[in-house]
């Protein structure tokens, strides 16, 4: 399934097809600011690989899913908010994902208050 969005907006702005300005870029994945922020601080961690949903990821994406989660900390310090962000990833449209492109959300920059999950 992984090759159905590689046209997703993310899949264009990684082919540099759409202009966008990389907060992180490494050989696995790219950070840009969110273009609709839900905090005063809001980055999307998104891999290269094109993977529609995080379901979608195979045992062969394990390594890739790990350095996701690294690539989440270095832009959070990056950003300076590393002692305090909440990391959320939408999986399916009733969870309200938009691209179907997987992409980790950095928000922060705010007090949480506590929710039940």
């Amino acid at each position: 399934m992984s090759d159905t969005t590689t046209d997703t907006i993310f899949g264009k702005i990684i082919r540099g097809e759409i202009p966008s300005e990389f907060i992180y870029e490494d050989e696995h994945c790219i950070a840009i600011h969110d273009v609709n922020p839900q905090a005063a601080v809001h980055a999307l961690v998104i891999p290269k690989k094109a993977i529609a949903r995080l379901v979608d990821a195979s045992a062969d994406d394990q390594v890739l899913l790990g350095h996701l989660m690294l690539a989440v900390g270095k832009v959070a310090e990056q950003l300076g908010v590393a002692d305090a962000f909440r990391l959320v990833v939408n999986n399916g449209a009733d969870a309200g994902q938009t691209v179907f492109h997987l992409h980790l959300h950095i928000i922060a920059g705010q007090v949480f208050s506590e929710q039940k999950l």
